[in-house]
């Protein structure tokens, strides 16, 4: 029995003492720290950057439009067309490059052509007409021609007889005029020309008959006349003249200013 309370109580003895052991050990031998390999940073160093150069940038303002007041448009008439009056011929005819009988013959009219006014002439009552028929205009007294429509709705206009054609053989030369009394002679040089060429002379002139002041033509059949004379007295405003060309079958030549006497 006593042995047995000996065992026991040695047992207790030894309960007793391991924690206290143990807590010493704690405290007596540290516990040993991990080593902690040092590990190479890289340091950055911040490199001077530029700072950002702001620029001024001017701001355009909006301009406020006022809206436009919408106009109604103003319906627009069509302009009538002019009409040309309207010519039929009446009787057989020339029709001439200038508006009176002594200018070169342009072409045949017959009974029944027609055609439209496109000018007048103010020194004569001759028309500026185009005719269907051709492609170009000429003259043609109006005595011959049935006329539908207003002849003073056309304009004038003055006959350009350098634009009918060419002329080979130039304008007339030794022009000179004389005057004997009320009668005023004017003459020229021959201009030689063939026979089918031929067409002659042909004067325009302002001549004072009976205080009036007139505007005078006149041509000759071919080359051989040389000489023509015409009344012109005194008593107008303004003063006498005139000019002098050849004229053959392709047209006329530059007129020769004719010394008035």
């Amino acid at each position: 029995m006593k042995k047995i309370m000996t065992i026991v109580f040695l047992l207790f003895f030894c309960f007793s003492c391991t924690p206290q052991e143990e807590e010493e050990l704690l405290v007596d031998t540290p516990t040993k720290l991990p080593s902690i390999t040092p590990t190479n940073t890289l340091t950055f160093t911040p490199s001077a950057t530029n700072k950002p150069t702001f620029t001024s940038t001017s701001t355009l303002t909006a301009t406020i439009t006022k809206t436009p007041t919408i106009t109604k448009t103003a319906t627009i008439t069509p302009s009538p067309t002019f009409d040309f009056p309207d010519v039929k011929v009446n009787t057989q005819a020339h029709c001439r490059y200038g508006p009176s009988s002594a200018y070169l013959h342009a072409a045949d009219l017959y009974v029944g052509d027609t055609g439209t006014v496109r000018g007048r002439y103010v020194n004569s009552n001759w028309l500026h007409v185009k005719f269907d028929k051709l492609n170009y205009w000429c003259w043609v007294s109006p005595s011959v021609l049935d006329v539908i429509g207003d002849l003073n709705s056309v304009r004038f206009i003055e006959p350009d007889l350098i634009s009918i054609g060419s002329n080979m053989y130039g304008p007339p030369q030794n022009v000179f005029a004389v005057r004997n009394g009320d009668e005023v002679t004017i003459s020229w040089s021959q201009m030689p020309m063939t026979e089918d060429d031929d067409r002659g002379y042909f004067i325009e002139a302002w001549v004072c008959q009976n205080n009036a002041y007139i505007w005078w033509t006149v041509s000759f059949p071919d080359q051989y006349t040389t000489s023509y004379s015409v009344l012109d007295q005194a008593g107008c405003n303004y003063p006498s003249s005139g000019k002098i060309s050849t004229v053959e079958k392709h047209g006329y030549s530059q007129p020769v200013i004719i010394s008035w006497p």
